[in-house]
């Protein structure tokens, strides 16, 4: 079984979230609706900004372990190389 890493944020150069799934969509969607308790949603984290797919969850947690290391700064660049807006890509992928 695959894995997704995501990470979310709450305006563009804001708060962000870097968490991993094997069900973007619905993962996303509990995070939108308040579902998830804690960070997000005491921060209004919401956005999808950037997602990755990796095609075993254990290479989608080291990842995720990874890039939850990085400087704040190489986080907003890769958010940036694919996604300079920050737009929700929410309906890329609920659609």
């Amino acid at each position: 079984m695959g894995g997704i890493v995501y990470i979310l944020a709450n305006i563009r150069r804001g708060r962000t979230y870097i968490g991993v799934t094997n069900n973007l969509v619905r993962r996303v969607y509990e995070h939108r609706e308040g579902l998830a308790d804690g960070y997000t949603k005491r921060n209004g984290i919401k956005r999808l900004v950037y997602f990755e797919e990796h095609g075993e969850i254990g290479t989608a947690i080291q990842r995720e372990t990874s890039l939850k290391r990085w400087y704040r700064s190489w986080k907003i660049a890769l958010i940036e190389e694919s996604n300079p807006e920050w737009r929700d890509l929410w309906e890329d992928i609920a659609s």
